[in-house]
């Protein structure tokens, strides 16, 4: 018989105070070739994701990586410290896109909490906002959002 060993990874309502800051770990340097890739795959075809010429005249610096792949990176980053421990992700507002990222460009995160209340609806949660900033290699916002999720409250923790 195998004995499955269950780890519980993550934060709990409780340890998102009103204030607390997170610098998520990692960061990822985006590169031309992938945002290509993700623009094809998701059907974006504006030429200045993959076109340098075209992106210059614009007057950018460069082929620009697409910012949803800047987003959706960002936010994931901020998984590890803000949602592994579980709870439904209950949206994003005020998306900013503040820069444009380049090729070679290394994207960290930072998450903020804003603000934390029981759940009305579902005893043993409670919903957690933060806002999250996206900068670049050179600690430069390149994009803002707040997110909400629910999380799990250690009375219901106890209960598992």
């Amino acid at each position: 018989m195998t004995t499955v060993i269950r780890k519980e990874r993550g934060l709990l309502y409780e340890d998102f105070e009103i204030g607390r800051t997170f610098e998520h770990h990692w960061g990822r340097t985006m590169t031309a070739s992938e945002s290509m890739s993700y623009s094809s795959i998701t059907m974006n075809y504006n030429p200045i994701y993959f076109n340098v010429e075209y992106a210059r005249r614009l007057g950018y610096e460069g082929i620009v990586i697409n910012p949803v792949l800047v987003y959706t990176t960002v936010i994931g980053l901020s998984v590890e410290d803000l949602s592994e421990a579980g709870g439904p992700f209950l949206g994003v507002d005020d998306l900013r896109f503040l820069k444009p990222v380049y090729d070679g460009d290394t994207v960290t995160s930072r998450s903020v909490t804003l603000s934390r209340r029981p759940s009305a609806s579902r005893p043993g949660w409670g919903i957690v906002e933060w806002r999250t900033t996206g900068l670049d290699q050179r600690g430069e916002a390149v994009l803002e959002f707040r997110r909400t999720n629910l999380s799990r409250m250690r009375a219901l923790e106890a209960t598992r």
